[in-house]
């Protein structure tokens, strides 16, 4: 997963200064020291990197902070603030047009995954915006894009415009207009050709498209595993085109990251979307302060708590919380929630969303095993359904029966049920105000009043209180 290497490196240097009752100047020196060639392994832009820690220790090495009762978590949030300042500060919507449709022109090179990006993005506008699009075929030098793009159009039932490979670019994106605005599709998505490097060919057609199409956005799609090379692209595409935003891909991958540090920073521009995954719903919209928190190990429950609500609603929600205040979870509500879970993404990957879980040892090494999730499923289809609504019914020679019919062994069996009976009086505990769960102080960096925990303590209660406001003003 990218950052993982950077978060490390971050949080070890973090983590000598904790040990620390009273911080130096010399201590603040070695800690940037740290961060500084932790940012450079994970290929961030040296120009980014001298100025974000001459920013950072020019605060750092202040009065208020070093003679401060806590200079250590007093750091700790600069190093965020910081961090969030060289991201961007703040997410950035989709430029809509004031008439429709709002075109979208996708560029990038050969391989970067502008047409995935484009089904994605497709996606997330039908689900979200609850919007019509309509997808143009524009690469015809790579006829497999015109059929992937295809396909995409119909497993997510979005119209897809395309006028095979003997046609120019610039005259299937007129034809594909007509049509949009003869549908009324609020959305236009071009998916434009790439080449394996940058060309004046290539500039100009994209040039000839931009002309016509008077795009609202431009969407520079770069790979992170690309790495400075993706900055460079960033440039040269902005010079040419006068880019709006950019999306990068493939940071589930083995990437250090670096470019999304990078391009924001070197190129003014904003990120707008990363790609998370294979599947068509791995696209999130970027939010600096969350990837901050991320990249310092400090979890992400905002995007966590996002990824829950897509794929649950209200209903079934305050179902569940009454379940777990009555202690009346059982296995079939068990089942449900694995699932549910499995959907969001590999749990390995959503456990470290959770503040503090980076700090939890071995949780570098954690890999889930879906054959698990498989041999757990099987224990509980292998139960009646009086068993699964009622769990104390499981008494050991019906846990043998559920052995045999699992394909399990009965030490199996029993430790699944263990651990349903803890993940139970955990939730029961917590639906009713009791946070006192053990080792749950350590894993929040010591306690809710920890720095790990309060900040993103503070960050969710920020966003409660702007979508209270936000509900507050449409009810007038």
């Amino acid at each position: 997963m990218a950052f993982e290497s950077l978060t490390e490196r971050l949080q070890s240097a973090m983590n000598k200064l904790r040990r620390k009752g009273k911080v130096s100047e010399a201590d603040v020196k070695e800690m940037m020291r740290e961060i500084r060639l932790a940012l450079l392994e994970a290929d961030v832009n040296f120009k980014v990197v001298k100025e974000f820690t001459k920013k950072v220790s020019d605060r750092a090495v202040g009065v208020e902070v070093l003679e401060s009762l806590t200079p250590t978590q007093q750091i700790v949030k600069i190093v965020d603030e910081e961090l969030t300042t060289m991201l961007g500060s703040e997410s950035v919507a989709i430029n809509k047009s004031a008439k429709i449709p709002t075109i979208v022109m996708m560029v990038g090179l050969q391989g970067a995954g502008k047409t995935t990006f484009a089904g994605k993005l497709a996606n997330y506008l039908k689900k979200n915006e609850k919007a019509r699009p309509l997808l143009i075929a524009g690469d015809v030098y790579r006829p497999a894009a015109i059929d992937q793009l295809k396909v995409l159009g119909q497993q997510l039932e979005v119209p897809v415009f395309d006028m095979g490979t003997d046609v120019s670019p610039v005259k299937i994106v007129e034809k594909g207009l007509e049509q949009a605005r003869e549908n009324k599709n609020d959305f236009v998505l071009i998916d434009t050709a790439g080449r394996l490097h940058i060309d004046e060919n290539l500039m100009n057609e994209l040039k000839e498209i931009k002309a016509l199409a008077q795009p609202s956005e431009i969407l520079l799609v770069v790979d992170a595993m690309t790495g400075q090379d993706a900055v460079t692209v960033a440039e040269s595409f902005d010079e040419q085109l006068a880019i709006t935003g950019v999306v990068v891909t493939k940071l589930d991958g083995d990437t250090r990251g670096g470019a999304a540090l990078s391009i924001r920073a070197v190129t003014g521009k904003p990120i707008k979307f990363v790609g998370s995954g294979e599947k068509l719903t791995d696209l999130e919209i970027f939010h600096p302060d969350r990837m901050s928190s991320r990249i310092l190990g400090m979890g992400d429950m905002l995007t966590l708590i996002e990824k829950a609500q897509t794929d649950y609603d209200d209903k079934k929600a305050e179902e569940l919380a009454q379940k777990m205040k009555e202690n009346s979870f059982d296995f079939n509500d068990f089942i449900d929630q694995l699932e549910q879970v499995m959907n969001m993404g590999p749990l390995e990957d959503i456990l470290k969303m959770i503040p503090g879980m980076n700090n939890v040892p071995g949780m570098d090494k954690l890999q889930v095993d879906p054959k698990d999730i498989a041999r757990k499923k099987a224990i509980v289809y292998s139960m009646t359904a009086a068993e699964r609504e009622n769990p104390d019914l499981l008494n050991p020679s019906r846990r043998r029966r559920i052995a045999r019919g699992s394909g399990n062994n009965v030490i199996e069996v029993n430790k699944m049920i263990k651990q349903f009976n803890e993940a139970k009086s955990m939730m029961h505990k917590m639906s009713n105000g009791n946070m006192n769960i053990p080792g749950m102080d350590q894993m929040l960096g010591g306690g809710v009043k920890g720095k790990l925990g309060q900040m993103a303590m503070n960050r969710m209660a920020k966003k409660a209180k702007k979508n209270k406001k936000k509900k507050m003003k449409k009810k007038k």
